[in-house]
C-alpha cells in the first residue's frame, strides 16, 4: 500500500487541478455559481437531489419522481445519474444545495474520467506522462467542455476502465477481471443508458479486433465474458424494469427519424470549442455543441504516429511492452474510434439503422452524436501510446521531462475554454419550503403552465420542487408524457375559467403564480385571483411569487 500511494496520489491531484482549471472559475464558489440558464442542468440537479432524497426513505420508489403528476416512473424519463448522485449524496445529506452537489459532480466527473484514462494508458505503457496526456484528453476535449450542463456526459470513467478490464479478460486467466468488467458496466448503466450502449459496442469491437489474443483460449475467455454479462444483467435488472415500463406504457422509444436531428456530421469533427482554435479557424465549423469532436492537433499527431508505428513491419526502436501486443492494441483503438465516428453520424449512414435493428437498447437513444465519445476515447488512448513510443526512444533526462510536460500542457491549452460565464444562484425561494409542511395531500401546479413544446420552461419549477418534494403537475425531462400535453392544453389559459376547472378536475390543491412570467398581464392575473374566494393566498415570496391554496 505504501508503494502504490505515491503512484496514484500525484496523478489524482493533477487530474483534479486540471478539472479546476478547465471549469474556472467554478471552484471559487461552487455553491453560488451555476449553469441554471440551461434547463438540462436544472433537470440533472433535480435528478441527483431526488436520488439522494429518496434512496434512504423508500428505495423501492426511487423512480417515482414528483414531477409530471400523475405520471409514474418519471425518473426513467431521463438519465438515472445514480452513481454521481451517490458520490454527491453526503453533501446533500449535510444540507448542500442541488446546485452545490451538481457543481462538485462536474469537477468529480472530469477528474475521475481523466484519472481513468491515465490508468488505462499507464497500465499499458508504464509511462506516467503518456497516461496523463491520454487521461486529460479523454476528459477535457471539445465535446465534454461544451456539455457542462450534462453531468452524465462528464462521468465517462467507466468507458476507459471497462476497456482495460475487457482486454485483461482476453489476455489473462483471472476471474476477477470479469467481475471488474461487470462492475464497470453496472456503474455506467446506473449513470446513463448511453454509456452502457457505448461500452457494449466498444467491448464487442475489442473482442473482434483482439481475436488473435483470445482464440487459443476461446472457451475460457468467452465464459468469462458470459460471467460478466450475466452478473451485470442481474445487477442492472432493478434499473431496467422502470425503463421497460416507461417504454411499454408511455411508448418512450426513439424512432430513427427522431435520431436525425441529433446526429453528428463530418464537419463537426473539425469543430473545436477551445478558445485558441475557435478564435482562429474553427468558428466556421462549430455550429452546434451536439456536433463538436475535433480532438486537437497534438492528439491527432501523436495518434497518427502510433498508427504509423503499428503499420511498420518491424519496430525501428524500442517500444513499451511487446510490439505485437502494442500493434493489436492500436488496431483495437483505431477500430473503436472509427466505430464511434460512424455511429455518431446517425442516419447519415445506413450503419446506424443496421445496429438499431439488431441491438434493441439503441432504440432508447436519441442523440446518436454522443457516439463520438468512442472516437475521442480511441484517439486519446492512441495519442497516449504514440507519446509513450516517442518517449521510449530517448533516455530519461531533465530535458525529456520538460518536453513531456510541455506537450501535455499544449494539448490542454488546445482544448481550454475557460473562463466560463456562470449564472448566480442564491437559493431556492423560501416560499417553496412552506409546501413541505402543508398537511394532507398536496398537488402543485405552477403557472404559467407551458405547452408541451415549451416544457423546458418548467425546468426552474422542477429544481424548486426539491425544497418540498410534493407532487408537481409541471415537469421537464428527456421525455414528456401525453398526460402533460392534455393538462397543458387547458392550464396554459390560466387564470381563465377553463384552466381553473381543469385544475380542480386534475386534483390540484395549490397553485404557485409567477407574475413576472406573465409580462404585461401580471397585474391583471393577480387582480383576478384576488377576486376569487376559492384562491386562498398562503404567502408572497421573492420576485413576487404568490402561493395559493385552491379550495
Amino acid at each position: 500500500m505504501k508503494r502504490s500511494r505515491p503512484a496514484w496520489v500525484a496523478p489524482a491531484l493533477l487530474c483534479l487541478l486540471l478539472a479546476v482549471i478547465h471549469t474556472w472559475p467554478l471552484a471559487t464558489n461552487p455553491a453560488a455559481l451555476s449553469l441554471n440558464d440551461n434547463g438540462d442542468a436544472q433537470l440533472n440537479e433535480w435528478i441527483m437531489a431526488g436520488v439522494a432524497h429518496q434512496l434512504p426513505l423508500a428505495p423501492s420508489q426511487l423512480f417515482q419522481g414528483n414531477i409530471f403528476f400523475p405520471a409514474r416512473d418519471t425518473l426513467a424519463f431521463s438519465e438515472p445519474l445514480i452513481v454521481p448522485a451517490l458520490i454527491g449524496a453526503p453533501v446533500a445529506w449535510l444540507g448542500g444545495s442541488p446546485v452545490l452537489v451538481y457543481n462538485l459532480m462536474v469537477l468529480a466527473g472530469f477528474a475521475l474520467t481523466a484519472l481513468a484514462g491515465y490508468a488505462l494508458v499507464f497500465a499499458w505503457t508504464r509511462d506516467r506522462a503518456a497516461g496523463l496526456l491520454a487521461g486529460s484528453m479523454l476528459a477535457f476535449n471539445t465535446h465534454t467542455l461544451t456539455r457542462l450542463a450534462h453531468v452524465q456526459g462528464l462521468h465517462l470513467y467507466g468507458l476507459a476502465l471497462a476497456l482495460l478490464a475487457a482486454e485483461r479478460v482476453m489476455t489473462r486467466s483471472r476471474a476477477r477481471d470479469a467481475w471488474w468488467l461487470g462492475a464497470w458496466m453496472v456503474a455506467m448503466a446506473y449513470t446513463s443508458g448511453y454509456l452502457l450502449v457505448f461500452a457494449t459496442i466498444m467491448v464487442a469491437v475489442a473482442l473482434v479486433t483482439r481475436a488473435p489474443d483470445w482464440r487459443p483460449r476461446a472457451g475460457e475467455v468467452l465464459g468469462r465474458f458470459a460471467l460478466a454479462a450475466a452478473a451485470s444483467a442481474v445487477a442492472i435488472l432493478p434499473l431496467y424494469l422502470p425503463y421497460r415500463r416507461v417504454a411499454r406504457e408511455q411508448h418512450m422509444v426513439r424512432t430513427l427519424d427522431s435520431v436525425t436531428d441529433f446526429s453528428a456530421s463530418l464537419p463537426g469533427y473539425l469543430a473545436a470549442s477551445g478558445t485558441l482554435h475557435f478564435s482562429t479557424w474553427s468558428w466556421r465549423f462549430l455550429k452546434d455543441p451536439v456536433d463538436s469532436f475535433f480532438p486537437g492537433v497534438v492528439v491527432i499527431a501523436l495518434a497518427a504516429y502510433a498508427v504509423y508505428r503499428a503499420a511498420r513491419p518491424t519496430p525501428a526502436s524500442p517500444e513499451p511492452g511487446d510490439p505485437g501486443v502494442t500493434r493489436r492494441r492500436i488496431v483495437m483503438l483505431l477500430a473503436i474510434a472509427l466505430t464511434g465516428l460512424v455511429l455518431s453520424l446517425g442516419t447519415r449512414t445506413p450503419v446506424y439503422g443496421w445496429v438499431y435493428a439488431i441491438f434493441p437498447p439503441m432504440q432508447g437513444l436519441r442523440a446518436a452524436a454522443r457516439f463520438g465519445n468512442l472516437f475521442l476515447l480511441g484517439m486519446s488512448a492512441l495519442a497516449g501510446l504514440g507519446f509513450a513510443a516517442i518517449r521510449a526512444r530517448h533516455a530519461p533526462s531533465r530535458a525529456r521531462v520538460a518536453v513531456a510536460a510541455a506537450i501535455v500542457v499544449a494539448a490542454n491549452l488546445e482544448s481550454l475554454r475557460a473562463p466560463f460565464e456562470y449564472r448566480r444562484f442564491d437559493a431556492i425561494p423560501r416560499v417553496y419550503r412552506l409546501l413541505a409542511d402543508e398537511p394532507g395531500r398536496v398537488v402543485l401546479a405552477e403557472v404559467p403552465f407551458y405547452p408541451r413544446q415549451a416544457a423546458f420552461e418548467n425546468a426552474e419549477y422542477v429544481l424548486n420542487s426539491t425544497a418540498h418534494w410534493r407532487s408537481l403537475m409541471n415537469g421537464y425531462s428527456g421525455y414528456t408524457p401525453a398526460t402533460y400535453a392534455t393538462y397543458a392544453a387547458d392550464f396554459w389559459h390560466f387564470p381563465e375559467e377553463r384552466a381553473i376547472q381543469a385544475m380542480r378536475s386534475a386534483g390540484v390543491t395549490h397553485v404557485m403564480v409567477h407574475p413576472a412570467r406573465f409580462g404585461n398581464e401580471a397585474n391583471e392575473v393577480v387582480t383576478r385571483l384576488s377576486a376569487r374566494p376559492e384562491f386562498e393566498l398562503v404567502a408572497i415570496g421573492t420576485k413576487g411569487l404568490r402561493l395559493y391554496r385552491l379550495r
